[in-house]
């Protein structure tokens, strides 16, 4: 079939089998996690141990909230794992569909090999420009009172830099790896029950963004918890803790640097094949829409996995990152503004409440359940209730938790009603969300009138 391909002679595919040549080929791994996998186990666990016990050192160091921030984060990345492997756990259906995931995660973890290796050495060369940069920039008058000299922001900033975009690449990663192995598999489940194919896949979503949002917060937990006890925050002569915020801009940065070009690159990929999939396979040769046997089609389906998963992955650690930085940074300047004597609440407000977002997604969806008994063929039911059966859950749950986040970190006793107020506002977004969510599915859904 490859010959025939090549050469240009396939014929009707009318009259040709639908078969489909075995692809599968040792599946790549990054370097960061082939060298993990070839530690030991039991070192690799005494360094896991001691890499944490320092965090939460550190974090005590600075504030029992990071300590909190911590646990959430370690809690979510365990569930995750747990997600996995039961994910992983489901068949994969027959040889046949077996056979065109395989190509799909190879043409997925090439291109990724790829882009990724390119975006890597561009984040290194614009590291270096920042470097020079913040080297021959002036200093701001919070770092003069702070005693940081142009060499040690210079240097904050680039480390700062450096993480986020290790970070945004890792949750790009992460989503492209769940989403090639998850998509037979739900595939796979669907041949069964409609329930326990939304279940596979929710559960796999899950391990995505268990992944990348627990990322975001960890990253800027660890940072923020590192400056605070290297540069000696709140001591005489030292920097305010209502300035350190400032100094994390640069991981929301790299995990943008990241981002950018991972969205252009996987998006400009996937809309290619698409096209290339229409045009030569469907126009010229006749060859049936979505047909394995066309190579457009695979790449088609690669595209889609890192254009839409690991490109996706990529740009909600971006946008999550860059929430929290800027929410730190405004809740540090209001603090400072009202002079409140422990504005630590106000800062750290946006990391305990995505620590409880995490909390809450955990719980939602672990509440979509499948089938009692996986062998018997179930009714088919309709997704969009079970969904928002969950996704209720969430919502009731998320405004219990942002008002105990409110009351618990932005209580002062010179404004002892400020919270319930900044709890409404709260509301009115989670409200908001609530009828956005409506209305989509009113405009998308079949059951309704404009569809």
């Amino acid at each position: 079939m490859d010959e025939d391909v090549e050469n240009g002679t396939i014929g009707s595919f009318q009259d040709r089998p639908r078969t489909f040549p075995a692809m599968r080929t040792k599946p790549y791994n990054p370097l960061v996690f082939r060298t993990l996998m070839g530690i030991n186990f039991r070192v690799l666990v005494i360094l896991l141990l001691v890499t944490f016990g320092a965090i939460f050192y550190i974090g005590a160091s600075t504030s029992p909230i990071i300590v909190f921030v911590f646990a959430i984060c370690i809690f979510s990345f365990l569930l995750a794992l747990y997600f996995a492997r039961w994910v992983l756990a489901k068949d994969e259906g027959p040889p046949e569909m077996a056979q065109i995931s395989y190509a799909i995660r190879d043409g997925a973890e090439g291109f990724f090999r790829t882009q990724y290796g390119t975006i890597s050495k561009m984040a290194a060369l614009l590291a270096l420009v920042i470097l020079c940069i913040y080297m021959f920039r002036r200093t701001t008058p919070q770092q003069e009172s702070a005693g940081i000299g142009r060499t040690a922001s210079a240097y904050i900033t680039v480390i700062s830099f450096l993480l986020g975009a290790m970070c945004s690449g890792i949750a790009g990663y992460v989503g492209m790896w769940v989403s090639v192995r998850a998509n037979v598999r739900v595939s796979s489940a669907a041949r069964r029950s409609a329930r326990e194919a939304l279940q596979v896949a929710v559960r796999a979503g899950g391990f995505s963004a268990m992944i990348v949002v627990g990322m975001a917060v960890i990253g800027v937990s660890i940072l923020y918890a590192a400056f605070h006890v290297w540069l000696g925050v709140g001591s005489p002569g030292s920097m305010k803790v209502t300035d350190l915020p400032l100094l994390l801009v640069g991981y929301g940065f790299g995990a943008s640097f990241v981002a950018l070009f991972a969205q252009l690159g996987g998006g400009i990929y996937t809309k290619a094949a698409d096209v290339g999939a229409d045009l030569v396979g469907k126009v010229e040769r006749g060859i049936p829409e979505d047909d394995p046997r066309n190579p457009a089609v695979i790449a088609d389906l690669v595209g889609d996995n890192v254009g839409d998963c690991a490109a996706r992955g990529a740009d909600l650690f971006e946008s999550i990152a860059a929430e929290i930085i800027s929410a730190m940074i405004l809740g540090g300047t209001m603090a400072q503004r009202c002079k409140i004597e422990d504005p630590s609440g106000f800062i750290l407000f946006p990391l305990v409440v995505h620590s409880f977002d995490l909390v809450i997604s955990s719980i939602g969806i672990l509440s979509i359940r499948g089938t009692r008994d996986p062998g018997v063929i179930a009714p088919i039911e309709d997704p969009m209730k079970i969904l928002q059966k969950g996704y209720s859950v969430t919502i009731i749950l998320a405004v219990i938790t942002f008002g105990v986040s409110t009351c618990w970190l932005l209580y002062t006793e010179q404004a002892p009603s400020a919270w319930l107020n900044f709890a409404l506002c709260g509301l009115v977004g989670i409200i908001t969300a609530y009828i956005f969510v409506w209305i989509s599915k009113y405009y998308t859904d079949y059951k309704h009138e404009p569809v």
